[in-house]
């Protein structure tokens, strides 16, 4: 978009948002259209201003503990994408709500609580970054177009604002947490926070540290992991695997076009993981042939449609969900866009009239493919936040980084290299087991260096979306580790 110019949808939204209505925006929610009773946790929504002249107003669930309130951390969790709106995490991934497939209450897909919400030991703002996003929206044309160092910029000072408006959590300890494509910017927002306390911003943060799941960090280094996943778990031979590496110079991402070799062992790759489902290899596969080289970040196909135009099919209930092996995922995110389109949901969030046409699972002029440098409305402008994993080994920081070992996006082989170049010390664990209710729920290395101490995890059968697919054990992982526990 040219600077200064607006088009289509953006130019009516924009025109129907005065400035005079951006006041400080909180509501306290109690109920909720599909939910049969008053929600048993206190959740509020609302909008935070960041940016020139605030012009970029981001949307936020925020959701107190259901335990202690006054002393659990205080965490922010964002969705990736870029552009993926965060009901994807409060309904699928960590969020207190689950939607119940097949059943509908209100003209709506009927809720139910989720009994592994990370809710109930930590405050959880659910934010929905970069603008347009979920029901984020900007007020002036140039504030659309976003960037891996805008939004990690804006985020810091959403986090800033927002215990400055909620002085109650000033004490919390705080945590940037977040998965995927957010694997980027996590770092970058935990060392803009650090810094500012450094510089004296106000209010002074309680910053603690940070955790990732199945983040997305050294974007090459990441795409070219996926060649060895896929010959570790059997999906290409040894042959295959070592021609490739030969032909193309150990540099699968990056190949270089002209080189015929390794063009051509390249697609014979690709022919062998094309039915594969590269979220989680276990699944069916719903999408397009799979390109371990051009995937991006997970995106929802067909997530542009009219949901009124097009009805969602009807689905049976869960239990017979996890037995159907032919049913795409995909199409549980359906229900929760039919959802959040609802004009009495939208009231019931107090969604500013007029600002959002088409809430989104995710918006597509922000996806992420590797080898482009950037969409219509984000600039993919930070190749790998590995150096700000670099500088927050020298504050006295906590790190916890997980991955679904079943997961072809963005693989473990990946982020434990990335973790080995930090150059720090394995200390009590190296690729130990750690247990949930009684089982082997993933194997777990702790690092450490001065006061920096990280813990990264493998979490057994999960996919990319780790808590999606695994939600007890995910729970229970992080439960431990914000009480300071082994994990």
């Amino acid at each position: 978009m040219e600077k200064g110019k607006c088009v289509g949808v953006i130019c009516c939204m924009l025109l129907l948002v005065s400035s005079s209505s951006l006041v400080a925006s909180q509501t306290i929610v109690k109920a909720l259209p599909g939910y049969p009773d008053p929600l048993p946790f206190k959740l509020e929504t609302g909008y935070i201003g960041v940016g020139e002249d605030e012009a970029v107003q981001l949307f936020y669930y925020f959701v107190e503990s259901e335990g202690n309130p006054d002393e659990d951390p205080l965490i922010i969790w964002l969705a990736g994408g870029p552009g993926c709106g965060t009901l994807r995490a409060f309904f699928f991934e960590i969020g207190p709500m689950q939607i119940e497939y097949g059943k509908y209450m209100d003209n709506v897909p009927a809720l139910k609580l989720d009994p592994n919400s990370w809710t109930k030991v930590a405050n959880v703002i659910y934010l929905d970054a970069p603008t347009l996003t979920g029901y984020s929206y900007t007020t002036t044309p140039e504030a659309v177009r976003s960037s891996d160092t805008d939004s990690a910029k804006q985020t810091a000072e959403f986090m800033r604002k927002f215990v400055r408006d909620h002085p109650r959590f000033l004490k919390n300890p705080m945590y940037i947490t977040g998965i995927s494509y957010s694997g980027i910017v996590i770092p970058m927002i935990t060392e803009e926070l650090y810094k500012g306390n450094d510089e004296g911003l106000q209010p002074t943060v309680n910053i603690q540290g940070y955790m990732g799941g199945n983040p997305l960090t050294d974007k090459t280094g990441d795409i070219n992991s996926r060649l060895e996943y896929a010959y570790r778990v059997a999906l290409i031979s040894r042959e295959l695997y070592e021609a490739t590496l030969k032909d193309c110079n150990g540099d699968y991402a990056e190949a270089d076009s002209n080189n015929l070799r390794c063009m051509l062992d390249i697609d014979e790759v690709n022919r062998r993981v094309g039915d594969i489902n590269i979220q989680q290899i276990l699944d069916p596969d719903c999408d397009p042939a799979t390109n371990l080289v051009r995937g991006g970040n997970p995106l929802v196909k067909g997530n542009r449609k009219i949901l009124k135009a097009n009805p969602i099919r009807m689905l049976p209930t869960r239990s017979t969900l996890v037995t159907d092996t032919t049913f795409c995922r995909g199409e549980y995110y359906d229900y929760a866009t039919l959802w959040a389109n609802d004009e009495n949901v939208m009231k019931a969030l107090n969604v500013r009239q007029g600002t959002v046409k088409e809430w989104l699972l995710c918006n597509l002029d922000m996806k992420y493919n590797y080898g482009k440098p950037s969409m219509p409305q984000y600039e993919f402008n930070v190749r790998s936040s590995v150096v700000y994993h670099q500088k927050l080994t020298q504050r006295n920081c906590r790190a916890l980084i997980f991955s679904g070992d079943h997961d072809m996006m963005v693989p473990h082989v990946g982020t434990r290299n990335w973790i080995n170049t930090l150059n720090l010390t394995i200390t009590d664990s190296n690729w130990e087991p750690y247990y949930v209710n009684g089982q082997n729920g993933g194997y777990k290395t702790t690092y450490a260096r001065q006061n920096y101490s990280l813990v990264f995890a493998t979490v057994k059968g999960a996919g990319h979306t780790a808590p999606e697919f695994k939600p007890a054990e995910c729970f229970e992982m992080v439960k431990r580790w914000f009480a300071h526990r082994p994990i």
